[in-house]
């Protein structure tokens, strides 16, 4: 059986597939798998071993130029790939109307969430199949819930594995008990201040730890060189390829970030995580993991760093007892 996962964005979301990818491997090790998704992501799709084709759209781009020509050359190109695949059984993943209609292009029978469960309930006018899945769990769970419902088997949802394991990289090797600091995010609303950050550095250091921090855009690149010009034994990596940025992640001691995706990608490593959460609600999107933590603000408090490294510390102790559990 040859099934086409749709899910196009974001990287938390696509990461928050890898459990569901996982279990159909187990379960159904008839079936293969290829995945859609949008071109920045590509990179991260590949890191799991049993997708294997990865067809890229570029929604975001093609927005921008709706009615050009190349625009379009894109799409019917996209469309002549997906129907020569010829799939037995797309699974939309994502529960938006975009994502269904990157799903049809496939010329397959779709699956998907019901009006009930689905994001945008009007993707479900394009789905074959729908299957009701509660909107109030995790959305790692209601992944892996659809999966099975689509593919005939019932996961363990007692075991969380991503299977995923982070790329060689080219970057020179950085050693030692390092900590790397995911400062930048997408919304203004959920970056953790500055000095919050200077301040965690600072600890660190103290606890024989070296922090790591790297940056994607020039406002990213200005918090990097606040916290290494205030922390001098800081590691700064240049603004990198994402696998090579992946490589030093997945080989890091410890990782502390915001709601952005390299953290989701650091508990799918299996890594000690902590999330720092101002804005939104882990209850539903956070990091899972066996070593993932999430400290979330108060309604209009703060998340204090002393919190942050002590929280640390307590899943470095319970890695090396070996004490996993869920979160």
């Amino acid at each position: 059986m040859k099934v086409l996962i749709v899910k196009t964005s974001s990287m938390g979301d696509v990461i928050h597939t890898f459990p569901a990818v996982e279990d159909a491997r187990l379960n159904r090790p008839d079936v293969t798998f290829d995945w859609c998704v949008e071109e920045a992501f590509a990179g991260i799709v590949a890191l799991h071993p049993a997708i294997d084709r990865i067809h890229t759209v570029a929604i975001r781009r093609w927005r921008k130029a709706l009615f050009g020509g190349a625009t379009w050359r894109e799409v019917a190109a996209l469309r002549r790939t997906l129907r020569d695949c010829r799939y037995d059984l797309v699974i939309d993943a994502q529960g938006l109307l975009k994502s269904a209609l990157v799903a049809r292009q496939a010329g397959a029978p779709i699956a998907g969430f019901d009006r009930a469960s689905a994001r945008e309930p009007s993707a479900t006018l394009f789905y074959d199949v729908t299957y009701a899945v509660p909107r109030g769990l995790h959305a790692i769970e209601r992944t892996r819930r659809l999966f099975g419902l689509a593919l005939g088997y019932q996961p363990d949802l007692s075991i969380l594995d991503s299977g995923v394991v982070p790329p060689a990289g080219t970057l020179a090797d950085i050693t030692g008990k390092t900590a790397f600091l995911l400062h930048g995010t997408s919304r203004e609303d959920k970056k953790w201040p500055i000095e919050n950050w200077i301040e965690t550095a600072r600890l660190l250091i103290e606890r024989g730890m070296t922090p790591v921090t790297t940056w994607s855009n020039e406002r990213e690149k200005a918090v990097a060189e606040a916290i290494g010009k205030a922390v001098p034994s800081t590691i700064m990596v240049p603004k990198s390829p994402l696998a090579d940025i992946a490589a030093i992640l997945g080989r890091s001691t410890l990782v502390i970030g915001a709601d952005t995706g390299l953290t989701h990608l650091a508990s799918a490593f299996g890594l000690p995580t902590v999330a720092v959460f101002l804005a939104t609600e882990p209850g539903l999107t956070g990091p899972r993991g066996s070593y993932a933590s999430t400290l979330l603000a108060a309604s209009g408090g703060r998340v204090m760093p002393t919190e942050v490294v002590a929280e640390a510390e307590r899943l470095l102790k319970r890695q090396a007892l070996g004490q996993g559990g869920k979160n």
